[in-house]
């Protein structure tokens, strides 16, 4: 499965393609451009799959396999290498979000009736305290589509900095508003998200 990259964020940054096209990303074939951003953020990832691992012990994806699944979904659309790196970013959160429910989808089919660690959800600030067992990320992703229909903005900026590791000023400037609307946002967000999930 591959990255649905026409999605309404990047539909909304048609300046930024364009940017990134008159810098000359145009000549380099799309594969090895997409290698590259690839590279640039692999780092940020992993760092990412490990709080996500260490914190989800059941996890069958370990770090390394967790972030070349992302790469294996990002491949079959290369053209996001000609987004901006804060953009690519973003892209590759999404990817990880799906790789991180197909799998929790996958245990829970092929262990219905097993017995699955406890762990108490909160969403919080930091990456560690946010990583839920299998139900609860699905309830989670469940609960992200349902604020996306409330405010696509308060549900992208979780999504931003749940899954894609970013920081308010990252997302402050992908999103084109100030880290003062990002933290009150996050402020929001997070505290429907821990209402809805009980």
């Amino acid at each position: 499965m591959s990255v649905e990259v026409n999605d309404k964020l990047t539909k909304e940054a048609p300046d930024a393609v364009r940017a990134a096209t008159d810098r000359g990303q145009q000549n380099q074939p799309p594969k090895e451009a997409l290698d590259d951003l690839f590279a640039g953020i692999y780092q940020e990832l992993r760092v990412l799959a490990y709080a996500i691992k260490r914190n989800h012990a059941n996890a069958t994806l370990n770090p390394t396999a967790l972030v070349d699944e992302v790469y294996l979904r990002m491949v079959h659309s290369p053209n996001v290498a000609l987004l901006p790196r804060l953009h690519f970013k973003r892209i590759a959160g999404r990817a990880m979000r799906q790789v991180l429910i197909d799998s929790a989808r996958n245990r829970l089919a092929q262990k219905r009736g097993g017995v699955d660690r406890p762990f108490v959800m909160t969403v919080g600030d930091s990456a560690a305290e946010q990583i839920p067992c299998d139900e609860r990320l699905l309830a989670l992703h469940d609960a992200l589509d349902e604020l996306s229909r409330i405010n696509v903005r308060q549900s992208a900026i979780v999504e931003h900095r749940f899954f894609g590791g970013m920081t308010e000023p990252d997302i402050s400037l992908l999103l084109g508003i100030s880290p003062a609307t990002v933290q009150r946002e996050w402020r929001v967000a997070r505290a429907w998200l821990n209402r809805r999930l009980g």
